[in-house]
């Protein structure tokens, strides 16, 4: 059977090639494993501020408290980053990426991330 299909080619979106994405300048964010025990992230997305407190750092461990999934301080874990696509820039945050969070094994997808604060822990406080 002899067929010819036509069209135009299907239009990927920049982000969403692997090309872009490794060559992709990573320094508008931060990394869980590359911070300390009880440091604290504010995370400003389009919609909400979220409230990190890192437990463990390598496993991007969290308490999370912010947005309307997250009342009060919750365990969660820190997935990654992404542009809503099948990348996903594992247990860092990044501006102008959806952060991505698990908290009893249902994920959470915020809106874009805007702004990132990054607070050292001090001796003696946790919470």
């Amino acid at each position: 059977m002899n067929t010819t299909l036509s069209g135009s080619p299907a239009r990927v979106p920049a982000a969403a090639t692997l090309d872009t994405w490794t060559a992709h300048d990573w320094s508008h964010g931060v990394q869980l494993p590359n911070l300390a025990p009880h440091d604290r992230l504010i995370v400003r997305t389009r919609n909400s501020t979220y409230e990190i407190i890192v437990t463990v750092p390598h496993t991007a461990s969290v308490m999370v408290r912010g947005g309307s999934f997250f009342p009060n301080f919750t365990p969660a874990h820190v997935a990654g980053s992404s542009l809503g696509g099948g990348f996903l820039k594992l247990h860092g945050v990044y501006a102008g990426f959806q952060m991505e969070l698990a908290a009893d094994d249902l994920p959470v997808i915020t809106t874009r991330v805007r702004t990132i604060s990054v607070l050292p822990a001090r001796d003696g406080e946790i919470m």
